[in-house]
């Protein structure tokens, strides 16, 4: 649906609230297939994490996956930027992906299943299975090379996050200011290029504002950000503009609203030594009075910043909620879905505390005026549209060939 054909039905529709009972949140919470495109517990399964058991720090294991009603997780190949100067990136990268294929798949096969295609996605789905995908965060884990893109692809991931928080040689980060590419450089639009000859989703979550136009004109296929929300909302460069979605949609991709405080809440991002230059800067020079050696002065810094973060004001479920509105009357319905970021941010909103809540979100857009079929297309059926577009896009560009 186009976005002003949206905007008049929405006038007519959405945005009226309502009183909701728990069997309408349970029986339109059973219906969705809720696809979250990005989860870091795979940083502690590297270190060793059975999600097996309930734990009790964290946001994932596999009793709250069920109790959350989770249908299929992309987890996150989380590949530092500090691996580029050590040239230990692809091995990162292959650690990540040996943990979701071992750790959690292998060790959990009648709770997983290790999905490829959307269709493997609905298979696990019939089979009372979760389905688990692989994406890669930072391109910089190819170290330049197509043929390393087509190795990770062979072992499952299907999509490439194309920065994390550094420029590399092929692409420039919202990480910092600047960038050696202006955006995208002719290398990095060959592996674009290559991406969709595969059938791997281009994510531009951590990409420059001109990486991500570029990328979006380089692209034969939707694009998607798979953990990020709306400027307008909270003034971050991780997240996205208002023309940046609407642009987005308008190829037929969709943003995946992230639940980190600072995504969400400008009152969060104001208090985060994350986002706020100015309270980082004092940490630093508190650090620095108080130590004499780098490395001491290394251990006060995480210690104050800890610290700073028991003081930071959470955001709340209303906040995602505010996101999920802004961007579907700026692009309409089929531009939303949902990118958590649990286990990869260091505070999540009151409300959605892990992803055993995910009912308490479905329970709000009810009230909030959205219909289960809404719901539906959030949690998860547009996901499904962009991947089902990037491998219908790969076997034409093979078949071309």
């Amino acid at each position: 649906m186009r976005a002003a054909a949206w905007s008049m039905l929405a006038a007519l529709s959405w945005g009226q609230p309502r009183s909701v009972t728990d069997e309408e949140v349970r029986r339109v919470h059973a219906s969705a297939l809720l696809i979250d495109t990005h989860n870091d517990v795979t940083s502690d399964t590297l270190k060793g994490l059975d999600i097996g058991p309930r734990r009790a720090t964290g946001q994932t294991d596999i009793p709250r996956l069920r109790q959350g009603g989770a249908g299929a997780v992309f987890f996150a190949a989380y590949v530092p930027a500090d691996t580029v100067r050590t040239h230990s990136a692809a091995h990162r990268a292959l650690e990540m992906i040996d943990t979701i294929r071992f750790d959690i798949v292998g060790k959990h096969p009648a709770d997983f299943r290790l999905a490829a295609t959307a269709d493997e996605i609905l298979a696990a789905r019939k089979e009372g299975r979760i389905a688990a995908l692989i994406g890669i965060e930072g391109g910089h884990a190819i170290e330049d090379s197509p043929r390393l893109l087509r190795t990770f692809f062979d072992l499952g991931v299907r999509y490439m996050t194309l920065t994390h928080s550094n420029h590399h040689n092929w692409a420039d980060s919202s990480g910092t200011a600047g960038g050696p590419n202006n955006g995208l450089s002719p290398a990095g639009r060959g592996i674009v290029a290559e991406m969709n000859r595969l059938g791997m989703m281009v994510d531009i979550s951590h990409v420059s504002d001109k990486t991500f136009f570029d990328a979006l004109e380089a692209s034969s296929a939707p694009v998607f950000a798979s953990h990020s929300s709306c400027r307008a909302l909270s003034n971050i460069p991780r997240n996205m503009t208002d023309a940046m979605i609407s642009a987005l949609a308008r190829k037929g991709g969709v943003i995946q609203i992230n639940f980190g405080c600072e995504f969400l809440s400008p009152k969060s991002a104001d208090t985060s030594s994350w986002t706020n230059r100015a309270l980082k800067n004092e940490i630093e020079a508190k650090a620095a009075r108080e130590t004499r050696t780098p490395a001491a002065r290394k251990r006060r810094i995480t210690e104050l910043e800890d610290e700073a973060k028991k003081r930071m004001t959470r955001a709340t479920l209303a906040d995602v909620v505010a996101h999920i509105g802004h961007a579907v009357k700026l692009a309409g319905i089929d531009a939303v879905g949902i990118g958590s970021d649990f286990d990869g941010v260091s505070c999540v909103p009151a409300g959605l505390d892990d992803v055993s809540m995910f009912p308490a979100l479905t329970r709000a857009l009810l009230e909030k005026g959205y219909t289960g079929e809404q719901i539906v297309k959030i949690y998860g059926g547009n996901l499904l549209r962009v991947m089902r577009a990037a491998e219908a896009d790969s076997a034409r560009l093979r078949k071309a060939k």
